[in-house]
C-alpha cells in the first residue's frame, strides 16, 4: 500500500502543479463548464483537410461558441473576434482513441485492481482524462473499468458538466467476462474470492441482464470480452473464445434495442469468427482474423482496432527475459497478420490500448500503424473518420468543417510527412474551449 500513496501523492503534486497556472489565469470549472462568448480565430501555416487529404496553406478555422463556422485559408474575422496565431503548425481536428483504460495506470494491473480503492482509482482517472486531453486525444472510448463498476459514468459526466478537463467519453461501465474467463482474476488463489475485473455472464439471458444493468448505469456501449488467455508455441497462435455467435447475437440485439452498439476484445479465432457472425462494431485487438472473418468484416462494416502500443509497451517493459522474448514473438506474429488484413482491405479504427503504459502517450498508436504497413493519411482517416463513426459522433467530430464541434489541435510540421507529429501537440481545443496554448519557445503551455 506505501508504494499506492506515494502514487497518489506524487500525482497530486502533480495535478496541483498544472492546475495552479490555470488557477492564476482564471481558468477553473466554470471555465470548462461554458464555451467562449467572443469569436476565435485560429490562423496556422497549414491545415489539414481529413476527408481529401489536402494540405491548406495557409489555414484558418473560425469558432463560435462550441462550433465551427467557417474552414479555410482564409475565413471571416468578426468583428470582436480573438485571433490566435498558431504560427508554423498545422491545424487538424483532435485526436480519437477507440480504446482506452482510464482506469489503469503503469504497474501489475492485477494487483492494482485489488489493492486501490473505486475512489482512489476514480480520481486517477480524472487526471487520466486530462493527460489524454492535453496530448490532443479531444474523443475517447473507455474500454472498462477493470473491476471499478460504474465509475466511468460519474468521470464522464463530470466531463460534460464541465467540472473537470478530459475528452469527449463513451463509455462501457465494468466489461463482461464468462466465469473463469480472460479477466476473472486469473493467478489468485480462488479460496479467497478475489473480485473479477469484469461482471460475469455465462449465457444469452445473463448476458442481456448484465447489459441492461450496466445500460441503467450510464454505459454508452458494451464490453465483451469473447477470447482469452492467449499462447504462441512454434509460430502457431491459439486463444479459446468465451461466447457462441448465438451468444454474441444476442448481445448485439439488446444493445441495438438500447441504441447502441458491442465492442469485443477477441486476439483471435474462433472468437473474432464468431464476434463478426454476430455483427459486432468493432474486433478490438484483432491480432489474428480468418479469411472468412475479414469477408464479413468488411459486409458488415466491422472495424479492427489493432492496438499494437500496448503490445511493444509490454515487450519493453517484460519483468522477465522469458516474458520480454514471449511478447516480442507475439508482436511480430501480429505485425505479419496486420499486413495480411491491410491486404485483405478491412477497415480501421485506431486504438492504443493506453492506461497500462502512460496515458497522454498514446499518439505513439498512429506511428506504430505507418511502421507496420499503412500510410500515414490513412492512419488518419482511420482515427478521425471511422473514430467518430464507431464513436457514434460521426458528422459531429472528426472533421473540421462547418457545423462540427471545435475539437482542434495544432501539431508541428505536417503529419502526413511525419506522422510523429501527432505526439508533440502543441495546441488543444475542445468545444471551442482552449486547454493548450504554444508557449513562446515553441512548447506547450496547459
Amino acid at each position: 500500500m506505501s508504494s499506492w500513496k506515494s502514487r497518489l501523492g506524487a500525482l497530486r503534486n502533480q495535478a496541483l502543479a498544472r492546475a495552479l497556472p490555470l488557477m492564476l489565469a482564471g481558468v477553473g470549472p466554470a471555465a470548462f463548464a461554458q464555451a467562449p462568448r467572443a469569436a476565435i480565430v485560429l490562423h496556422a501555416a497549414r491545415l489539414f483537410e481529413v476527408d481529401s487529404g489536402r494540405i491548406i496553406e495557409p489555414g484558418e478555422v473560425l469558432v463560435e461558441g462550441e462550433r465551427i463556422q467557417a474552414v479555410g485559408s482564409s475565413v471571416a474575422h468578426p468583428h470582436g473576434a480573438r485571433l490566435l496565431d498558431l504560427g508554423d503548425t498545422t491545424l487538424m481536428p483532435g485526436l480519437i482513441d477507440a480504446h482506452v483504460h482510464l482506469f489503469l495506470h503503469p504497474g501489475a494491473e492485477d494487483l492494482q485492481t485489488v489493492e486501490e480503492s473505486v475512489p482512489s482509482r476514480t480520481l486517477l482517472a480524472a487526471l487520466a482524462a486530462k493527460d489524454d486531453l492535453l496530448a490532443g486525444f479531444t474523443a475517447e472510448r473507455d474500454m472498462g473499468t477493470e473491476g471499478a463498476g460504474s465509475a466511468d459514468t460519474a468521470v464522464r459526466d463530470a466531463i460534460d458538466h464541465g467540472l473537470i478537463p478530459g475528452p469527449r467519453l463513451r463509455i462501457s461501465g465494468n466489461a463482461i467476462d464468462i466465469l473463469g474467463g480472460h479477466e476473472d482474476a486469473p493467478g489468485f488463489n480462488p479460496e479467497q474470492r478475489v473480485l473479477p475485473n469484469a461482471t460475469h455472464a455465462n449465457d444469452a439471458e445473463q448476458l442481456i441482464a448484465v447489459i441492461r444493468e450496466q445500460h441503467k448505469q450510464g454505459s454508452d456501449f458494451v464490453k465483451i470480452y469473447q477470447t482469452g488467455r492467449d499462447t504462441l508455441h512454434d509460430g502457431i497462435f491459439t486463444t479459446p473464445y468465451q461466447y457462441t455467435a448465438a451468444q454474441l447475437k444476442a448481445a448485439v440485439d439488446e444493445a441495438a434495442r438500447l441504441g447502441t452498439t458491442v465492442a469485443v476484445h477477441a486476439m483471435g479465432e474462433p472468437g473474432t469468427l464468431y464476434a463478426a457472425e454476430a455483427g459486432v462494431a468493432s474486433i478490438d485487438h484483432a491480432t489474428q482474423l480468418g479469411e472468412q472473418t475479414m469477408r464479413l468484416m468488411k459486409d458488415k462494416h466491422i472495424l479492427a482496432v489493432p492496438t499494437f502500443a500496448i503490445m511493444e509497451y509490454f515487450a519493453e517493459h517484460a519483468a522477465t527475459p522469458a516474458r520480454a522474448a514471449r511478447d516480442r514473438a507475439l508482436l511480430e506474429y501480429k505485425t505479419r497478420e496486420f499486413k495480411r488484413q491491410l491486404a485483405a482491405g478491412i477497415d480501421f479504427a485506431v486504438g492504443s490500448d493506453v492506461g497500462p503504459f502512460p496515458h497522454g502517450t498514446q499518439a505513439r498508436e498512429l506511428v506504430l500503424m505507418v511502421r507496420y504497413g499503412m500510410k500515414p493519411l490513412a492512419v488518419l482517416q482511420a482515427d478521425l473518420i471511422n473514430g467518430a463513426r464507431l464513436l457514434g459522433w460521426e458528422g459531429q467530430i472528426g472533421e473540421l468543417k462547418p457545423g462540427r464541434y471545435a475539437d482542434i489541435i495544432a501539431v508541428p510540421g505536417s503529419p502526413l510527412e511525419d506522422i510523429a507529429a501527432v505526439g508533440r501537440v502543441v495546441f488543444v481545443m475542445k468545444g471551442g474551449v482552449v486547454f493548450r496554448t504554444p508557449s513562446r519557445h515553441g512548447q506547450a503551455d496547459e
